[in-house]
């Protein structure tokens, strides 16, 4: 199995994570979850593929967790938030943030972000249900399961299409900043 399967099979479930930080912040945070987060949720069965920086706002972390199901979904996301590595950095983590629950949950309508077409920018877009208009590489709807790790809220105001292209595919797109760990670029 090549790199490539193996992370298409992550775009099954994803949530779209954008955290409010506290001003001057956000780096802080991006290097203490660059160096402590990614290995231990990705041991504990998630895929963490998009790590961004908001380019329209400058206390704003993005980043897009993967899961090849719900039911894994649930016992990663146990193995990790239950297990050593949180608890030592959790109170570190949360000192950063304002507001982490501006998550929206999907599955894919057009899975790409694994091969993105080349380009220099990366763009998201979360817009009212829409089929993905032609620039989109890779596509995305609410997924309408019940949240099954409800100790991170998940947004239920949908449903909303999420679209990542690599240009601007409306006035809502926001421009984002792959970090240096980001495997989306």
């Amino acid at each position: 199995m090549t790199f490539t399967e193996t992370f298409t099979e992550f775009e099954t479930v994803v949530e779209l994570r954008r955290y409010t930080l506290h001003p001057g912040r956000r780096d802080e945070l991006i290097e203490l979850f660059e160096r402590e987060f990614v290995e231990p949720q990705e041991a504990a069965g998630a895929h963490l593929f998009g790590l961004f920086r908001s380019r329209a706002s400058p206390d704003e972390f993005v980043w897009l967790r993967g899961f090849r199901s719900m039911a894994e979904r649930k016992a990663a996301l146990e193995a990790f938030y239950f297990g050593p590595v949180w608890k030592e950095h959790r109170s570190a983590a949360n000192a950063t943030m304002i507001d982490s629950d501006n998550v929206h949950l999907l599955r894919p309508v057009r899975r790409g972000l694994t091969s993105p077409p080349p380009g220099a920018e990366v763009y998201v877009t979360v817009s009212s249900p829409a089929p993905p208009p032609d620039p989109v590489f890779a596509a995305f709807e609410t997924e309408p399961a019940e949240n099954t790790f409800p100790q991170l809220p998940v947004r239920t105001d949908g449903p909303v299409s999420v679209w990542f292209s690599r240009t601007p595919v409306s006035d809502a797109s926001i421009r984002l900043e792959a970090t240096s760990r980001s495997l989306l670029r």
